[in-house]
């Protein structure tokens, strides 16, 4: 039974790798020399072809990174990788939380180091090339040890308690872990921007003028209490622009990045802002967070049905069943569902920038709202005309295009 699941495995590492290739095949067929009349009016000629030089460019990228991903997974499951280094993680420690921490250690820093290479070159050679990046190389190698911090003492620790959980309640560990992550998770969206973000960016508050002056008599206008406007320092690492709404209640804040600012005019911004208070007037941060819970529950609750399973281990060539070993396992046996929630998700998020941008409409200015999704989309290089089977499986957001025609049956743009 074990070499069945072995090839079921292998199966689904193959099947998930060539499903990805064809799905970014048929985005590349989308590509144009000449300016499409659809994106005229947005993309000028010259823009638009450094665009598709950009998208092109990636593409072949992404095809040699992901086959080198491939290849390696592919070997760890061939040659028993995943035994060895539960052996050397078995000969540091035999106590199987130590053992879980060792191994998957072992596993995230060397996965890290084999993909450093790809993303020296993705951040100092693609980006500066088309100049978005703003990265300095001690930039670069300090997020790398901060994220290596924080992934063992936050990941580490989150994974020990929920092995010790498993130990003390077997069957009915899910439960509990269920309880611990979601509790975690709650934590994580009140206190991130305060916690976290501080770590790799400055986020001050905006300054007095005319910005925050429309920003406050907007939020008063809508019956939106907003005391934390914040602007982060983006341009430390891209010129690319952005904004995001985090936080819930007293703890609830907006955080606009300075590349946005210094790109977008005062009613522009105020379009942007407009539509993250639509996320929250709409109740999509709560949902959101509830949804992610409760896909959380029931991972957990199906991965406690197989966790003590030897046919697991075995199947990765490792004789003693093991809580982390199974994880493995079960993370590829899994793939299928998570395929089909991560598209629920996307077609729920989706909907949900529908739904912002409609609130933007509404309560501020649909031309200006038109106008800052235009901008920021030249800005960034963004594929204006992905395929759309491409757009169903991956898209979190509606494309350019889609949201613009949403926003016409609201208003007539000029």
């Amino acid at each position: 039974m074990s070499q069945i699941l072995f090839y079921i495995i292998i199966g689904l590492v193959v099947a998930d790798f060539i499903f990805e290739r064809i799905l970014e095949y048929l985005n590349s067929t989308r590509w144009s020399d000449r300016l499409p009349e659809e994106v005229k009016g947005i993309y000028d000629e010259e823009k638009y072809r450094k665009q598709q030089a950009y998208e092109k460019v990636n593409f072949r990228f992404s095809m040699i990174s992901s086959s080198f991903s491939f290849i390696v997974l592919l070997l760890m499951f061939l040659v028993s990788g995943f035994a060895w280094v539960n052996s050397v993680a078995l000969s540091v420690s035999a106590n199987s939380i130590l053992t879980a921490l060792v191994f998957f250690g072992i596993l995230m820093f060397v996965s890290d180091i084999l993909t450093t290479p790809f993303s020296v070159y993705d951040t100092f050679v693609i980006e500066e090339k088309f100049g978005f990046n703003k990265t300095t190389p001690k930039t670069f190698v300090l997020d790398k040890l901060k994220g290596w911090l924080l992934g063992a003492v936050i990941g580490g620790g989150l994974l020990a308690l929920i092995i010790y959980i498993y130990q003390l309640t077997t069957s009915n560990f899910w439960i509990y872990a269920w309880m611990v992550i979601s509790a975690f998770s709650i934590f994580m969206v009140l206190f991130y921007s305060n916690l976290i973000v501080p770590l790799f960016n400055k986020q001050t508050p905006l300054p007095e003028g005319e910005l925050k002056s429309a920003i406050e008599s907007f939020s008063a206008k809508v019956g939106f209490k907003l005391d934390n406007i914040y602007v982060i320092d983006g341009s430390k690492r891209s010129t690319r622009a952005n904004a995001y709404f985090t936080g819930l209640g007293a703890k609830k804040r907006i955080v606009l990045y300075d590349t946005l600012i210094n790109d977008l005019t005062t009613n522009e911004l105020i379009a942007v802002l407009a539509h993250e208070i639509g996320h929250y007037k709409k109740h999509h941060v709560i949902w959101s967070l509830l949804l992610g819970i409760l896909q959380t529950g029931i991972v957990l609750f199906i991965f406690s049905l197989f966790v003590g399973n030897p046919i697991l281990s075995a199947a990765l060539g490792v004789a003693e069943p093991s809580f982390h070993i199974g994880l493995i396992a079960f993370g590829v046996l899994y793939s299928p569902i998570s395929m089909v929630t991560g598209l629920a998700m996307n077609i729920f998020s989706r909907k949900n920038e529908y739904e912002a941008d409609a609130f933007a409409a509404k309560h501020f200015d649909t031309n200006e709202m038109a106008s800052a999704l235009k901008k920021l989309s030249v800005t960034n290089l963004s594929n204006l005309r992905p395929h759309p089977v491409y757009v169903f499986f991956h898209y979190s957001h509606p494309t350019l295009l889609q949201r613009l025609e949403a926003l016409k049956s609201k208003q007539n743009i000029q």
